[in-house]
């Protein structure tokens, strides 16, 4: 299997799943998947895209889900999902935005699923409970998103030096801060001509697309910490 690639739900479901000990029961990444399925339609909202990423031999999963509920005209709401076998982390849950006009993404906090057992049950029940905790996540990350908005930066020189810092926060990797810059500077989306918080969040956004799923997922975590998506200080800014 190719290192760090998007793939289709169905070939998520031809992954093989570790066998279980007796301190130790893996979650199938499909089962994740179909459970976040069955939660969404329950709540009565539409999937209107997803996209699936596999890494270290499909010991990862990443996956985004584009969900139909927002107020916004300008994005789409969406549901970032982990999930490992190899106990690198546990299954999580994010609530994100993908902006309409360029689908670049942004995403709050991560909702780690607490789980003793890992019946279909089970899982749909505590993914539940998570993705109804998201819903502050999500009022977070649009009013924030508004504020980006609303705030100029001063120069190219604030530009220049927040772009060094996404890099040192691990937003994006270092040989892309002038790709990242000159993104900004000549937005390949004219909605994101003004030189805003915003439009500088967009401009990373959009080279991180480039990189495979497991340094996309590191990114938009780093992303979110740097622009306040998570309801912290912005720590780009600081």
């Amino acid at each position: 299997m190719q290192e760090g690639k998007f793939v289709s739900r169905d070939e998520v479901a031809r992954t093989d799943t570790p066998c279980s000990t007796s301190t130790w029961r893996p979650v199938p990444h499909i089962d994740v998947i179909e459970a976040v399925t069955e939660v969404i339609k329950a709540h009565d909202w539409e999937i209107e895209g997803e996209k699936f990423g596999l890494a270290r031999e499909g010991q990862k999963m990443f996956g985004v889900m584009e969900i139909s509920r927002s107020a916004s005209r300008e994005w789409h709401r969406c549901i970032g999902i982990r999930n490992s076998h190899d106990k690198s982390f546990a299954v999580g849950l994010s609530a994100g935005i993908i902006v309409c006009v360029c689908s670049n993404m942004a995403f709050g906090g991560t909702t780690v699923i607490k789980r003793r057992h890992t019946s279909g049950i089970n899982l749909a029940e505590l993914i539940d409970r998570a993705i109804a905790s998201l819903e502050d996540d999500f009022l977070t990350v649009e009013t924030v998103s508004e504020d980006l908005k609303d705030a100029y930066l001063k120069d190219d020189d604030e530009a220049r030096s927040c772009i060094v810092r996404a890099a040192e926060l691990g937003v994006i990797n270092s040989c892309d801060i002038l790709p990242a810059f000159r993104e900004f500077k000549s937005p390949s989306h004219e909605e994101f001509a003004e030189p805003t918080r915003w439009s500088l969040m967009n401009a990373l956004s959009e080279i991180v697309k480039k990189y495979s799923p497991q340094r996309v997922d590191h990114s938009y975590l780093a992303l979110n910490r740097a622009f306040g998506l998570d309801g912290r200080p912005a720590a780009i800014f600081a």
